[in-house]
């Protein structure tokens, strides 16, 4: 589904410079069509995205829903444009949320 090809995208698009510079462990909480626990890993060497926990403690913990992350991800909502109340919470590093902005 849409979640899926979007984190398949996101894996595709880390570098290892971008680990580096980022270091952040991001989980989402996505309900609805595709949800469940997903993870971009950008601390762990080479860096992951997928299915599931992170395989270590998150920095940043955010819930939405799935529609809104695979638009915030195209590019058809801007991620801080999401911050609508109720449609979107956050809790952790609101810098690493930028540093993930630059790599969309």
């Amino acid at each position: 589904g849409p979640v899926a090809e979007t984190f398949g995208v996101i894996q595709g698009a880390m570098t290892e410079e971008y680990v580096r510079s980022t270091q952040g462990v991001f989980q989402f909480e996505l309900s609805g069509d595709g949800g469940g626990t997903w993870y971009i890993d950008l601390k762990t060497k080479g860096g992951s995205a997928g299915f599931g926990k992170p395989p270590v403690r998150a920095d940043v913990v955010m819930s939405m829903s799935s529609a809104d992350f695979v638009k915030m991800f195209t590019d058809k909502l801007k991620p801080f444009m999401a911050f609508m109340p109720g449609n979107f919470s956050i809790k952790g590093d609101m810098m690493l949320i930028l540093s993930l902005e630059k790599m969309l």
